[in-house]
């Protein structure tokens, strides 16, 4: 017997200690990487109880109207649990039970972001079989690119070798860097003149989020002389270094500095890792793909991994 209870701030040291023992939680679900934009969400977060009341499952949620979103603020973030004593069977009765506690909170559908496995510690695929089980159709799929580094298959292609001459021939230096005021000009910049857009975190958000998880968020910049050119903001967290954000001014383009700052982070400064994920290429739910980008990553000896979206009703 499954209980579903809503999470209330109370439980915060009992959720964060929760996440740190998952075997597909990163720190983007602990509560003071959540809660940095609470007042942007209506958190409605849940937690399941076993019939010993021990927490067994946690799902980092907010609501807006009859709808329940696994988080809308998050990239990913699915049923979160153990490693131990946890299987498709529990996760089918977490589910039954979610689903009964939904439909008594007048909750009509919910929409689910899957954890892509390169994320796990431990295989944790149970709730796509539960979505399955519920009748839960997949709505968006956006395609990430990430590198094995490890993996000979991962080499980079001519055209980024011959990148990474020229950006050595033009002094091209990557170093580790606090300034985040001078990347987020670059990044913000590119974002605006190319797509209209801007980052999801502002500076201050991402000096906050950085304040509070420095071994996890960090920033590396490629210079020419005295001038950043370049730069990437990486989320690190077990398996996987992320590249949440990268982008270089046009000197820093025509120079390859770019392709240098990854060389550096895939093959040095987080070599150890077993993923290097660039993020995905894609705009309008999926439904457009942007064909340089991934083009770029995949030269870089990237392949595809699917972040999944799905949709299900509440009967």
């Amino acid at each position: 017997m499954i209980e579903i209870r809503r999470y209330s701030n109370t439980d915060k040291p009992v959720w964060d200690d929760f996440v740190k023992r998952s075997k597909n939680a990163t720190f983007l679900h602990l509560r003071d990487y959540m809660d940095y934009h609470a007042d942007r969400f209506d958190d409605f977060s849940l937690m399941a109880f076993n019939h010993h009341g021990k927490l067994t499952a946690v799902l980092p949620a907010n609501i807006v109207g009859s709808t329940l979103y696994s988080h809308q603020g998050l990239t990913y973030g699915g049923w979160l649990t153990p490693v131990k004593h946890f299987t498709a069977v529990t996760m089918l009765e977490v589910w039954d039970a979610m689903m009964s506690f939904l439909k008594e909170n007048s909750i009509r559908t919910l929409v689910y972001k899957a954890i892509p496995y390169i994320y796990h510690r431990y295989p944790a695929d149970e709730d796509i079989y539960a979505i399955f089980r519920h009748g839960g159709q997949m709505t968006e799929c956006n395609i990430s690119t990430a590198i094995i580094a490890s993996d000979p298959n991962s080499a980079f292609d001519r055209r980024v070798r011959r990148t990474l001459r020229h950006a050595e021939e033009e002094g091209v230096v990557v170093k580790a860097s606090y300034d985040y005021a001078t990347f987020w000009k670059i990044l913000s910049d590119n974002l605006s003149n190319k797509y209209q857009a801007a980052p999801v975190h502002t500076l201050d958000e991402i000096e906050l989020l950085h304040s509070r998880f420095p071994d996890n968020i960090r920033l590396h910049m490629a210079y020419i002389g005295e001038e950043a050119v370049a730069g990437a903001v990486m989320f690190v967290d077990g398996n996987v270094a992320h590249a949440q954000y990268s982008s270089a001014n046009e000197r820093g383009s025509a120079t390859g500095a770019l392709c240098s700052l990854f060389n550096q982070l895939i093959r040095v400064d987080y070599a150890d890792h077993r993923y290097y994920d660039f993020g995905t290429s894609n705009e309008q739910h999926g439904l457009f793909l942007n064909t340089n980008l991934i083009e770029m990553k995949t030269g870089h000896g990237g392949r595809g991994i699917a972040y999944q979206i799905y949709k299900v009703d509440i009967k």
